[in-house]
């Protein structure tokens, strides 16, 4: 019966943030809808009539997302939240992340409190709920600039053909764009997009760079830049920072293989402490009980994480290596 209950909380708690996500992206669909209507030829008499009424709840996360970023989010704030959220390709403004922030925070309380039934870790799963957004933003952001780098050196090359065949290089981003999957493509269309409200070719560059802050990328606009300033042939330039990015390409990958063994130990170092005593509190509770319910063996837990989290940093320092 309990175990019942303890699944039927978790759905219900899991069921209102799903509700509450939805809500976020309703408005984006609305405004979608309501074009392919307009592109169809509905006309707005109709429009109005076959509308319903937005729904309170919509009107009430509007205000609380107004609040939210006029009370709590500074300008220099917003401006970092939305670049990570830009980063990452994630459709959110800087209020709706910090109110998922705030969900997050209370479900993974709660249900740290319900599985425990210890009101001492209730702020352990409030940090662990507000970190976790965190964590899957910068997951995002890494997986995303990850594939951007490995179409990076394919989209230079057909740049590179572009300008042979006599193209400019506003007109070779474009046709790269046309047949670029993404996040390649989406940056690309970013970039003529602002070529064609009157930015120049630099500010949209440079602002492609706070997107996508790779190394790779970085040393091709540095030598558009100068080849811009200074003259010269841009498609020979374009074809040796080719073989410069796809040798480092190369070397990473060594490397990679090479450290695998070293990254698997931190992982190991951090996770083997938690799966076990996860077993022992399965197995036996309470004989691992103590450790919850007595002071000296949460000070003991602490400790054990603490040192835990610096041998599994320690460990991916030492197998970082630059290239």
């Amino acid at each position: 019966m309990q175990a019942l209950l303890v699944v039927m909380i978790l759905s219900t708690s899991l069921l209102w943030f799903w509700i509450l996500f939805k809500r976020f992206f309703a408005k984006n669909n609305r405004i979608e809808k309501r074009m392919n209507r307009y592109l169809l030829g509905v006309g707005n008499e109709e429009t109005e009539i076959t509308t319903p009424k937005q729904p309170r709840i919509n009107i009430n996360l509007q205000r609380t997302k107004e609040s939210v970023r006029k009370r709590i989010l500074t300008k220099d704030k917003t401006n970092k939240v939305e670049v990570l959220l830009n980063r990452a390709g994630i459709p959110l403004k800087p209020e709706e992340f910090v109110l998922f922030q705030w969900i997050s925070t209370a479900l993974i309380a709660g249900l740290f409190n319900l599985f425990t039934g210890n009101l001492l870790f209730l702020p352990i799963g409030a940090i662990i709920g507000f970190i976790l957004p965190k964590v899957i933003l910068q997951k995002k952001q890494k997986d995303r600039l990850k594939a951007f780098n490995d179409q990076l050196p394919e989209m230079i090359a057909a740049v590179v053909g572009a300008l042979r065949a006599g193209f400019s290089f506003p007109q070779a981003l474009k046709s790269v764009s046309d047949e670029a999957q993404s996040p390649m493509k989406e940056e690309l269309e970013s970039v003529i997009r602002e070529m064609q409200y009157g930015t120049s070719m630099e500010d949209a560059l440079s602002r492609l760079k706070e997107r996508m802050p790779s190394d790779d990328l970085d040393l091709m606009i540095q030598a558009i830049i100068i080849q811009r300033q200074v003259g010269g042939n841009l498609a020979t330039v374009l074809d040796k920072i080719i073989e410069t990015i796809r040798d480092r390409i190369k070397i990473q990958g060594q490397i990679s293989t090479l450290t695998a063994q070293g990254r698997l130990s931190g992982v190991v170092i951090g996770l083997l402490p938690v799966i076990l005593g996860l077993i022992l509190f399965v197995i036996e509770p309470d004989y691992i009980g103590a450790l919850i319910g007595h002071p000296i063996g949460i000070i003991l837990l602490v400790v054990a994480a603490i040192s835990c989290t610096i041998g599994f940093f320690l460990i991916r320092k030492l197998t970082t290596i630059e290239v």
